[in-house]
């Protein structure tokens, strides 16, 4: 944008009295969350759950937000020249229909940079209003790191920084039992709360923190598991930016784009939604007695989809989740496979989860959304083994067959995981010859590249392929279990690969 078209950024006084009267009356009401994290998945998640609970007068708070890491430094100064101030778009389809909505998001009462705020950081701890801390700093900040705490310095850790905080407030109020927080750590681990606590009590034994606070933190602290799911892509291009700019009349370097679906469920007593009136609000949040069925509709239908179409679709050439979908041909076999042979093989009320397929080919025909397929591809190995394979085994234990849109999608992936070792790494090969580049575990890739070498793919040698094929299928470092012994299953992939080469001809 030229300087002579430049726009003011956003701020409060941009809102004329009406709009700034509404956002001030969110951000001055009482610090209750804490969150640990100031990048869009958090914004275009939590934040915007929290500012429409408030909107609707249902949830009578504000959030202090912080960063992570260091490098996070810029975009919580970006949050601060805004006055918290940024613009959610949602966008996609919702029940067949096109959706586009712009709202402005103003639940941040202050910014804080533990790095260089520290103490101002740890007398939030301090607050009698706070009730929650909010994190996702990815499964890599959610993990302990042996560190020891010298007073006054900024810990790099999330847990440990959180263990001097905790600390900080349990001294403040003499361990009393009403002033423990609840831990809602969104990052994408099973378990995340029980991971957090464990941290958090590990760096106290570190720290030399009293036994009686680890009690405290035992017996008065929640550390809630959770499952989160929506598809945050932040800043559209920026062309469209200007755009939207001029639009608007102000520039805003926090623009956030997400899908209209939204899931959250939380391990937990509902009772707690009086505290965090999330499902209050109309929004798709689920206090929850067991989070596993969740987790496992989760991998098993929308992340079993992606895997199942990733091998395949880019043996055809196709580069795009969407472009996959509205293949006349691809289209309905992955929706068929999900219906007839995923959802079979799941114990759960099977309205529950055809519902749950339905919402996701939704997602995937989303065409604000470019998702692909090589990026899903990495470390297919390891993610077929968790999406695919225990649905494929267990629809064969019930069945009594073999689903044969899985053993096609598993047959895709041995076609592509024929491993060729250059010096620029592992390739595979498109069905048109055309080369691409394997990103997966080395000793899996170097393992599959010894079962397949010398194999002469052109003899079309139906005897040299099955014995390759049980070299492959037989090595258990590979697949958690030598598949060869599973009766039925080489048999069934080896009509499968010779009809896919047949295809290609």
């Amino acid at each position: 944008m030229s300087a002579s078209t430049k726009r003011p950024r956003l701020k409060l006084n941009l809102l004329g009295n009406d709009g700034q009267r509404k956002c001030k009356e969110i951000m001055d009401r009482p610090v209750k969350v804490l969150q640990i994290g100031e990048g869009n998945f958090l914004r275009g998640f939590v934040d915007w759950m929290l500012h429409e609970s408030a909107r609707q007068g249902k949830f009578h708070g504000s959030v202090v937000v912080t960063q992570p890491r260091p490098g996070g430094k810029a975009k919580l100064e970006q949050i601060r020249d805004q006055d918290g101030l940024y613009t959610m778009i949602t966008r996609g389809l919702s029940q067949g229909k096109a959706v586009e909505r712009t709202e402005m998001i103003s639940i941040f009462s202050q910014c804080m940079n533990p790095y260089e705020e520290w103490q101002a950081f740890l007398e939030l701890a301090e607050l009698p209003s706070l009730e929650f801390v909010i994190s996702n700093t990815t499964e890599s900040g959610l993990k302990y790191i042996q560190s020891y705490y010298v007073e006054g310095e900024p810990i790099s850790s999330f847990p440990g920084k959180l263990t001097v905080f905790l600390h900080q407030r349990y001294i403040r109020f003499d361990g009393d039992p009403s002033r423990g927080l609840i831990h809602l750590p969104c990052e994408l681990l099973e378990g995340n709360g029980d991971v957090l606590r464990s941290c958090v009590l590990r760096h106290s034994e570190d720290f030399g923190y009293s036994d009686a606070f680890r009690n405290w933190i035992k017996d008065h602290n929640l550390f809630l598991n959770n499952l989160v799911d929506r598809i945050v892509t932040g800043a559209p291009a920026q062309e469209e930016a200007d755009t939207l700019a001029g639009r608007w009349g102000y520039e805003d370097q926090l623009i956030n784009t997400a899908e209209p679906y939204h899931f959250w469920a939380i391990q937990a007593d509902e009772g707690l939604d009086k505290r965090l009136p999330l499902k209050q609000a109309g929004l798709n949040v689920h206090w929850v007695k067991d989070l596993k069925p969740y987790q496992v509709r989760k991998v098993r239908i929308l992340n079993g989809a992606h895997t199942l179409m990733s091998s395949l679709g880019i043996l055809q050439g196709k580069q795009y989740v969407r472009e996959t979908m509205e293949d006349p041909e691809f289209g309905p076999w992955i929706r068929e496979a999900v219906h007839q042979e995923i959802v079979p093989a799941l114990d759960m009320p099977d309205h529950q989860l055809d519902q749950y397929a339905e919402e996701v080919f939704e997602r995937f025909l989303n065409p604000y959304i470019n998702h692909k397929l090589q990026d899903i591809a990495l470390n297919t190995i390891g993610k077929f083994k968790v999406r695919v394979l225990p649905t494929l085994l267990s629809y064969e234990q019930t069945q009594n067959s073999w689903p044969t849109r899985l053993v096609r999608g598993f047959a895709g992936l041995l076609l592509l995981y024929r491993p060729v070792n250059t010096l620029d790494g592992y390739h595979g090969h498109r069905f048109n010859g055309e080369s691409v580049v394997l990103r997966d575990d080395p000793d899996v890739l170097a393992a599959l590249t010894a079962h397949w070498e010398n194999y002469d793919s052109l003899r079309r040698d139906r005897q040299q392929l099955n014995d390759r094929l049980a070299a492959v299928l037989s090595d258990s470092t590979i697949w958690g279990e030598n598949l060869n012994e599973r009766r039925g299953l080489r048999e069934a992939l080896l009509d499968e690969i010779v009809l896919l080469e047949g295809e290609t001809e």
